[in-house]
C-alpha cells in the first residue's frame, strides 16, 4: 500500500506516518526500487497498534520505550506489561476525574433547567 492508501485507511495524515517511522514507532517501511514506500500488512497492523495508543492518551515517548522492548523479544514481555500496566492506571484516574467534571457539568445544566422553568413559569 502507498503511504496515501494507508493514510486515507487509517484517518492519518501522510506527515503523521512519515513521523512516526522517523521517531521509531513504526518499523522502517519497505520502499520501492524508486524509494516510495510500500507498506506491508505487518507495516499496517503498527500503525493500527500506535493509533489505538495514542486515542488512549500514551505519549509518543511511551510507545519509543515500548517498541524499543518489543524489537529487544519476549524477555521483555514483563517490562512491556508493566509499561502498558503504569499506562492503563494512568488512563483509568484520567476517566474517573473527566467522570467528576461530568458530574459538575450535568449538575450546572440541571440548575439552569430549573431556573429555566421557573422562569417561564412567572411569564403566565
Amino acid at each position: 500500500m502507498t503511504i496515501s492508501q494507508v493514510s486515507q485507511k487509517y484517518g492519518l495524515p501522510a506527515d503523521t506516518l512519515r513521523y512516526y517511522e522517523k521517531a521509531g514507532l513504526i518499523p522502517p517501511v519497505h520502499r520501492t526500487e524508486s524509494g516510495i514506500r510500500d507498506y506491508q500488512p505487518e507495516d499496517c497492523n503498527w500503525v493500527e497498534f500506535i493509533k489505538c495508543m495514542r486515542s488512549a492518551g500514551l505519549s509518543i515517548e511511551t510507545l519509543q520505550k515500548y517498541v524499543t522492548l518489543f524489537r529487544k523479544g519476549n524477555k521483555t514481555l514483563q517490562a512491556r506489561k508493566a509499561l502498558l500496566l503504569a499506562e492503563r492506571d494512568r488512563l483509568q484516574a484520567q476517566i474517573k476525574a473527566m467522570q467528576t467534571t461530568l458530574k459538575r457539568l450535568n449538575y450546572k445544566i440541571d440548575i439552569y433547567d430549573d431556573k429555566i422553568v421557573h422562569c417561564e413559569k412567572n411569564l403566565h
